[in-house]
Parts: structure tokens; C-alpha cells; sequence
């Protein structure tokens, strides 16, 4: 007779992406956004946020928090009402950001995912974002290149024109 002991198989990096735990942002994470962000303003991927902005708009964040309560990611989604009467509501995706260490795991994948999900939720019927790098994320999930034209007013007059940063779009 053989016995064999089950042993769990190793979860592959997908599946520890989806157990990390996603969750609403607090105004107790803004430090901390911060910090995951700053790797990014440094290469000028990211705008500079002062603490006290993450603090205030802490609700607008999904955040992938890791074993041990560390923020793995995060992506922030404000939504605006549309200039276009017809359209409903539009919403900015900003602040992306996965730690360097977790980049590749699925991480930034089941954060877009679970942010166009509350996009949705919310009545969103188009999201925007801007890229300084190439968007594949983004294009993955159906964002496609677009003008500036029809995303939100004050999110299109917040643009900085110097940092070259490409619009995407994705609508429903």
C-alpha cells in the first residue's frame, strides 16, 4: 500500500494576485499611497500628489493591500458628471501603480478589472485614463486611443501638455 501525504500545489501568480486582498481606500492609507506611488513620479510615469490629496479622495482608491497589510497597488477612480446631457456619467482612472516587486503577477490585471467593475456599478458610461507609457494593460481590457475631446472638462484642462501622456478610452 502506498500513502501519499497531499501536499497544497503552489498557487501561481494569478491566483495569489486574486487572494490578495482588494479593498476601498482609507484616508489611514495616504501615506502609504504615497510611498507607492513615488517610484513612478520619479521616473515621470506619475503627477506628484501631496499626502494630503490621497487623504482626501481616499474613497476614489482600490487598493491591492498584500499579506501583512503592505499596499501592493492601488488605482483611483473619480467620476464626473458628462458635459453631454445624454451620456451620463464619465469617470478618470489616475494614480495606477503596482509595486515594483509585485509588476507582472496580475496584480495592476484584477485592479482594472474590479475598477471597471465599480465604474459600471456606479452608472459609468465612459472611462478615461492617460498613459506616459505604453497602456497595454489598459488596451487589454478593451481603452482604446483617443482625443481628449470628450473626457471630462476639468480633467482635460488638468493635462500637462509636457509630459506627452497618450488618452485612453474605453465606453459601454
Amino acid at each position: 500500500m502506498i500513502t501519499v501525504t497531499p501536499r497544497s500545489a503552489p498557487l501561481s501568480d494569478e491566483l495569489r494576485a486574486a487572494k490578495s486582498g482588494l479593498r476601498p481606500g482609507r484616508a489611514a492609507d495616504a501615506a502609504a499611497l504615497a510611498d507607492l506611488a513615488r517610484p513612478f513620479v520619479r521616473s515621470g510615469a506619475l503627477r506628484e500628489r501631496p499626502v494630503a490629496l490621497y487623504a482626501a479622495r481616499a474613497a476614489d482608491f482600490l487598493v491591492a493591500e498584500g499579506h501583512g497589510g503592505s499596499l501592493e497597488g492601488c488605482v483611483g477612480l473619480r467620476v464626473y458628471p458628462d458635459d453631454a446631457e445624454d451620456q451620463g456619467l464619465a469617470g478618470v482612472l489616475y494614480n495606477f501603480c503596482v509595486a515594483g516587486h509585485r509588476q507582472g503577477r496580475g496584480v495592476g490585471a484584477g485592479l482594472l478589472r474590479a475598477v471597471l467593475a465599480r465604474s459600471r456599478d456606479q452608472g459609468v458610461g465612459a472611462l478615461f485614463t492617460a498613459t506616459t507609457g505604453d497602456g497595454a494593460l489598459f488596451l487589454r481590457h478593451g481603452f482604446t486611443p483617443a482625443t481628449a475631446r470628450p473626457a471630462p472638462l476639468s480633467w482635460v484642462k488638468s493635462l500637462d501638455p509636457r509630459r506627452n501622456a497618450r488618452v485612453l478610452a474605453l465606453t459601454w
